[in-house]
């Protein structure tokens, strides 16, 4: 485990599904780009849904949560609502317009993780 695993201060957690779909792989593309990017910082979503006390404090501590899922089941807000931590900026893939493929190998368009950042961060694509 990384030693900065666990600390708080980060400003900004990003929490995505990862689903073996196509819209999970996209919300876990978008959550990495945007921490490559300083834009954020992806944060463990299994670890919370694991319940370790560590990751959970750090997400309740956040300055900013964006909590990105993939489509309708909202598997991440499930795990977030389970550690009773609030959701803060939400974005379902699906409720963009991107149409879930069960395979995750498919349609993984760079057009549509590029959509998810926008929504992850508030911004409009004008």
């Amino acid at each position: 485990m990384s030693q900065n695993c666990c600390q708080s201060g980060t400003n900004r957690l990003i929490l995505a599904c990862s689903g073996g779909s196509n819209v999970g792989q996209i919300t876990n593309q978008a959550a990495l780009e945007l921490t490559r990017e300083g834009r954020g910082k992806m944060y463990c979503l299994a670890g919370l849904g694991a319940g370790i006390p560590g990751l959970i404090n750090t997400v309740r501590e956040a300055g900013e949560v964006i909590v990105l899922d993939g489509c309708p089941l909202a598997c991440a807000k499930g795990i977030m609502e389970r550690a009773g931590l609030p959701l803060g900026r939400y974005v379902v893939a699906t409720d963009l317009g991107i149409e879930k493929v069960k395979d995750s190998q498919l349609a993984v368009r760079q057009e549509d993780v590029a959509t998810v950042k926008e929504a992850a961060l508030g911004e409009s694509r004008d």
